[in-house]
């Protein structure tokens, strides 16, 4: 384990859009990104510890019984590959949207994001999802390149057209993040984030940073994409 890994500044599980704010207003369809607070993703079907999967409310509240497996219907929008994003193609009007974690057999963990109302503005039509989505890569969420941040820090990833999953699962098509710390003047850091995550917490030395976030197949261990370098300094 990395001597520079730190402690999350929360304790409580928590599920988050990264890319939408409550009020927001979106032309359709439009892009969901997923982000995960001390807690891996596992796809359905698969259990390691209190992981799991999520799922993606559509102007519906709170299922009643949290012990029942959550319906599949236009509302209750199902990832269970371990997909970090979705593409959403909603009315133009006022929707909601909320995430939520469920286990292998989609039975909902007391674990769901805010809900968030999203105005629709306009609704394209014949819009390929290529289009929206982009080509399948990975990147650093935060810090932003170029910032200057102060330990201990955030640091958030992406995964777009590829699955995560804790390796412990022995998912297939499925991988994880490896990030590599290169510090000026210094020997680096590679941290290799096998429990599924989509964030994690840093409190390296002070300096100069050039960060190179891999993404790594849980098949057979190969880097299957790399994101553009980025540099932030540590004060």
């Amino acid at each position: 384990m990395s001597p520079w890994l730190s402690p999350a500044r929360k304790f409580g599980k928590e599920l988050y859009f990264s890319n939408l704010k409550d009020g927001q207003s979106v032309e359709s369809p439009f892009v969901a990104r997923f982000g995960a607070s001390n807690v891996g993703i596992v796809p359905a079907g698969k259990t390691v510890g209190n992981h799991g999967h999520l799922h993606l409310l559509i102007d519906t509240p709170l299922p009643v019984d949290l012990k029942k497996p959550l319906p599949f219907s236009a509302n209750y929008i199902h990832f269970g590959k371990g997909q970090m994003e979705a593409l959403v193609d909603l009315s133009p009007g006022t929707h909601t949207v909320r995430l939520l974690l469920a286990n292998y057999a989609h039975v909902l963990y007391f674990v769901y994001s805010e809900e968030l109302t999203i105005m629709v503005t306009k609704q394209n039509k014949g819009v390929t999802p290529a289009s929206v989505l982009g080509s399948p890569r990975v990147f650093v969420m935060q810090p932003a390149a170029g910032s200057t941040v102060y330990a201990p820090f955030r640091m958030a990833l992406h995964a777009s057209g590829f699955n995560l999953s804790h390796s412990a699962a022995n998912a297939e098509g499925t991988g994880y993040f490896r990030v590599n710390l290169q510090r000026t003047g210094s020997k680096g850091e590679a941290i290799d984030l096998k429990g599924g995550q989509t964030e994690f917490w840093l409190a390296p030395p002070k300096g100069e940073y050039l960060v190179l976030l891999e993404w790594v197949s849980n098949d057979n261990g190969k880097v299957q994409a790399s994101a553009k370098a980025i540099s932030f300094s540590v004060q």
